[in-house]
């Protein structure tokens, strides 16, 4: 049999990928000074598939992204998951076993738990689970992707997933419940009740029955203390602050009508929150609006207003830590928007403050994404990654984008060492204008640093609606030749147990 030819080949929907086999590209990167990176992507769509992706990245001699660099792209795992669109996913930490715990939920009610495997699979497997593919994407099981079963303790959609600890899964939904499960035996030790929201006259909305006004938790965040919790709902101009040592309600801060004003939200606005997250030293903590973003302190006053320019919806919002050493880019905000782009905010005493709130309006440091790259769609998940070299030595950081389109894209963060000399934009103040609807001027865009390039991109050929990834650890000896796990499905409705059943199919 003749050798296969590497190329750029079509799936038959439409989508090109660079095929390529991903042993032999990650053979061929450590034959340089660099090792290779290997990611586990894992995507969910509005089509109900959970698709999972390997990225490969070849090793380069000096560290730094090159433009001849290609990403090797493989298929993991693709299935119906559920019987509705998936709406969010949740992965918990590592353990000594090198195996993830997947969550995904959906909007038919259930949370699906799986065992994902957090080591790169080796030649020797992947050469024996390589399966045929008529598409042009190269396929390759690994063995160690388990499906545990499903919990259906919820009685509406399912909007976030969180793993404080390894040990604990919560879960909100539009149910006005938030549920605490535990992963040891997948019981559900409690579920916090939400307040319902009256009715004051507003729109009911898509979401709320015939009379009825909207409900549901749409996002919460924990302390990294593991000891206080914020979350937002629909149909509240608010944020409510949960006890978990109690598991009692802690308060309710209202947002007061200058500060819906300043990011946006008019009498006519809805007024809630979207996201909200914690930053990694637990000091403040951020809440999304519809066209903007509020960082509140630890005394839950306003510090910092985000607004995008041009003005664009915010669809995802995370802390990362870029590794530099100046203290006002330690630990920025990034969020995802619209038009296509992620943006990386951060603290600055020289900000301009809002005319309306006196609320300082932190400028942009740095943005990827865009029209530039031909990613104009809206991008409605992305994950920052740290990747730790030779020795321990620090290597550019990645982001993976995940695009309504289909879109799944890696880029390197390889500006990040001139980050310190380049100038913030300046020029949120024409955001703000658009946000009243007077004038929006597309080229703010373009006066934002770039610092970010992008190495590759993969057509899934379904709509993402959310997405997951971490890099993968170099698998030893001992786990090339260990069995796979044990297969035990469990499922549980929050007061009946557990059973099982160990016939679930492989992830």
């Amino acid at each position: 049999m003749g050798k296969r030819k590497r190329a750029a080949e079509d799936n038959g929907l439409g989508s090109k990928i660079l095929f390529n086999d991903t042993s032999h590209a990650i053979k061929k990167a450590k034959q340089g000074n660099r090792a290779p990176v290997a990611l586990q992507i894992i995507a969910g769509t509005y089509e109900r598939v959970l698709h999972g992706i390997s990225a490969t990245i070849p090793g380069d001699q000096d560290g730094t992204a090159s433009t001849n660099i290609r990403v090797d792209f493989a298929d993991t795992f693709l299935f119906n998951a559920h019987a509705s669109a998936i709406r969010c996913l949740a992965l918990s930490p590592p353990a000594k076993s090198d195996k993830v715990i997947l969550a995904s939920g959906s909007s038919d009610q259930t949370i699906n738990i799986y065992h994902i495997s957090a080591s790169r699979i080796s030649q020797k497997v992947a050469r024996g689970h390589s399966l045929p593919s008529m598409g042009g994407r190269d396929i390759v099981e690994n063995p160690r992707n388990r499906e545990l079963g499903s919990l259906q303790h919820h009685a509406a959609s399912v909007n976030a997933l969180k793993f404080p600890t390894r040990s604990k899964l919560l879960s909100a939904a539009d149910d006005s419940t938030i549920g605490v499960a535990r992963t040891r035996d997948w019981t559900v030790l409690s579920s916090i009740k939400v307040p319902i929201p009256k009715a004051h006259g507003r729109p009911s909305g898509d979401t709320a029955p015939l009379g009825g006004t909207p409900a549901g938790v749409n996002d919460f965040a924990i302390h990294p203390s593991l000891k206080l919790m914020v979350s937002v709902s629909k149909g509240e101009r608010c944020m409510r602050l949960w006890n978990l040592v109690t598991g009692k309600k802690a308060g309710v801060l209202n947002f007061d009508k200058t500060l819906l004003q300043a990011v946006g939200e008019g009498r006519w606005g809805r007024g809630e929150g979207f996201k909200v997250e914690w930053n990694n030293q637990g000091e403040e903590f951020v809440v999304s609006f519809e066209k903007a973003a509020v960082v509140f302190g630890l005394d839950s006053n306003p510090k910092g207003i985000i607004k995008t320019s041009p003005f664009s919806k915010i669809h995802q919002i995370h802390y990362v830590d870029l590794g530099v050493d100046e203290s006002r880019y330690a630990n920025p905000l990034a969020i995802s928007t619209e038009d296509g782009r992620v943006i990386f905010f951060s603290a600055d005493s020289k900000a301009t403050p809002d005319q309306a709130s006196q609320i300082p309006v932190w400028p942009a440091i740095g943005q990827l994404g865009g029209g530039v790259e031909s990613f104009g769609s809206r991008i409605k998940d992305f994950e920052y990654l740290t990747v730790q070299g030779e020795q321990n030595t620090a290597r550019a950081p990645l982001v993976v984008t995940g695009s309504s389109d289909g879109v799944i894209g890696v880029w390197t963060l390889d500006s990040l060492p001139n980050l310190g000399k380049l100038q913030p934009s300046g020029h949120v103040a024409d955001a703000s204008k658009s946000l009243n609807g007077e004038h929006i001027d597309r080229t703010t865009s373009e006066k934002i640093p770039r610092i970010g390039q992008l190495l590759g991109k993969y057509e899934t050929g379904n709509r993402i609606t959310c997405l997951k990834a971490f890099v993968l650890a170099e698998m030893n000896d001992e786990e090339d030749n260990a069995s796979p796990i044990p297969n035990n499905s469990v499922e549980t409705n929050g007061s009946a147990g557990i059973t099982s059943d160990g016939n679930s199919d492989s992830a």
